[in-house]
């Protein structure tokens, strides 16, 4: 059983990932890409799609039946790249989206938005994997998000490596261009899949 295709479809075939799109068109159209209500918005509607999908599956016990027929190695990749990949998609249609309907926004950075959608639905799934909880999966990864926006403000102007907003909006100058940034965030979402599997590797194993 191919389980990413299955996952994949179930990421993007969904209300959440339209409602997702819909909500960062509105706020893309009327604040641009670098407005904070993007920064603020963009973190919480990567994790609606498909963040907390595991979670259903493992609390009604569905999962016992499907681990077989897929093995837990295609379904613990299934599930982190079919989230990764559905909040770095949202992040480039809403864009597009809000081009096409908005002459006044301009934005082509997709390489970085998509990079950075892939990486807090990414964290969301880790979230919602340690904690077992929705609400913490859609919470956790804006909570970190501005922490990260509060230490750079406030504490660290040098560190702007660790600058969010500078992610997919970048106003410095980084080693090897945006490559840098890209390879940065790649190597982010190693850690997080890592982090994934381990996680659910644990609590598979004593269900």
């Amino acid at each position: 059983m191919n389980s990413f295709e299955t996952d994949m479809k179930r990421a993007l075939f969904n209300i959440k990932f339209c409602i997702g799109i819909f909500i960062q068109v509105l706020i893309l159209t009327k604040y641009g890409v670098e407005g904070a209500q993007y920064s603020i918005c963009l973190p919480v509607t990567v994790a609606l799609p498909y963040s907390t999908a595991w979670i259903n599956e493992y609390r009604n016990g569905f999962i016992k039946e499907y681990l077989p027929r897929c093995g837990f190695v295609s379904y613990v990749t299934g599930k982190f790249f079919a989230c990764v990949l559905s909040g770095g998609l949202m992040c480039v249609v809403s864009c597009r989206i809000a081009q096409i309907f908005e002459t006044g926004f301009v934005y082509d950075k997709y390489n970085l938005v998509f990079c950075s959608g892939m990486l807090w639905a990414g964290v969301a799934s880790v979230m919602a994997a340690v904690s077992n909880s929705r609400y913490i999966a859609y919470g956790g990864s804006f909570v970190i998000f501005y922490i990260l926006v509060i230490m750079y403000e406030r504490y660290f102007k040098s560190l702007y490596c660790l600058y969010p907003i500078e992610w997919y909006f970048p106003t410095h100058t980084w080693v090897f261009g945006e490559s840098g940034i890209i390879f940065m965030i790649i190597g982010f979402l190693v850690m997080l899949y890592l982090m994934y599997y381990e996680i659910l590797r644990r609590y598979i194993n004593y269900a």
